[in-house]
């Protein structure tokens, strides 16, 4: 069995895990829908998004997760598991990061991140960053390929709005802006419109960045009270229009977009 790559530049045998590694991991549920293999390069972010599932999900406070800090030997085990994915042949695209962010603040300081691509890219995997760290994903840009992906999540335009939400995160602009040099490089680009906390400014972020972003994918807001007071029909039927009126076109199937399309997660896809 063969499957593209996120933009169907070439083909690979299907992605899974391999028995006995847990760094490089087959995301569960939600997160499935994201990416078939991932990576946690910190344990903890500290962003300090206020809507954020991962503190919850690793079963830690939100104050200890936000006090993020280096994984114990993570390197040498990754290194170890890299080679094992090498050796049964599995190659493919590797997602830093669900329960924390490869460029955080931290990783200005330790740069484990650009150990972990190096280390993915030896073993023949490819790397699909999806961070909030802006500009700070800059210092590594030279080590993406045509292979790779460069993401951002997007949920606000408004500054004093994302401080709310997002108190440590890089601004809105920073983000965009990061994007569209990736893109310009000849980096693959993605946008994360989830969690929408705001309908009207995620259309907006889609008319703004369409020209920069290869692909979109769209949700919607999980386990927070904000979620009930957002119309999700209007939006997904929204969401699908202004997307189509620039060219894109829907992909049901995560595993195989390409550039030009537009993923609807199964939470919101249900709207329609």
């Amino acid at each position: 069995m063969y499957q593209t790559d996120l933009f169907g530049q070439s083909q690979f045998p299907a992605q899974k895990s391999v028995k006995g590694c847990y760094l490089i991991y087959e995301p569960k549920g939600r997160a499935r829908e994201y990416a078939a293999l991932a990576c946690n390069v910190y344990r903890g972010c500290d962003h300090g998004c206020t809507y954020c599932f991962a503190p919850s999900a690793t079963r830690r406070q939100r104050q200890e997760f936000a006090t993020s800090q280096p994984r114990a030997n993570f390197l040498t085990k990754l290194q170890k598991e890299a080679n094992k994915y090498q050796a049964a042949g599995i190659h493919g695209n590797v997602l830093l990061s669900f329960t924390t962010d490869p460029y955080q603040h931290l990783d200005v300081k330790e740069q484990v991140t650009r150990h972990t691509i190096e280390i993915l890219h030896q073993a023949g995997l490819n790397v699909h960053v999806l961070t909030k760290g802006g500009s700070r994903a800059l210092r590594d840009l030279n080590l993406f390929t045509p292979a790779d992906a460069f993401a951002t999540t997007l949920t606000l335009l408004n500054d004093e709005q994302s401080l709310k939400w997002e108190p440590n995160a890089a601004l809105p602009q920073d983000r965009i802006e990061t994007v569209r040099q990736f893109h310009a490089a000849g980096i693959p680009t993605w946008v994360s419109l989830e969690p929408v906390l705001d309908p009207a400014a995620a259309l907006q972020i889609i008319r703004e960045t369409w020209h920069s972003v290869d692909v979109f994918k769209v949700g919607t807001l999980n386990y927070h009270p904000h979620a009930k007071t957002i119309d999700w029909s209007k939006f997904a039927h929204d969401a699908v229009k202004v997307l189509s009126e620039f060219g894109f076109c829907q992909h049901t199937d995560p595993d195989t977009l390409q550039r030009g399309h537009f993923y609807l997660k199964r939470d919101l896809a249900c709207y329609l």
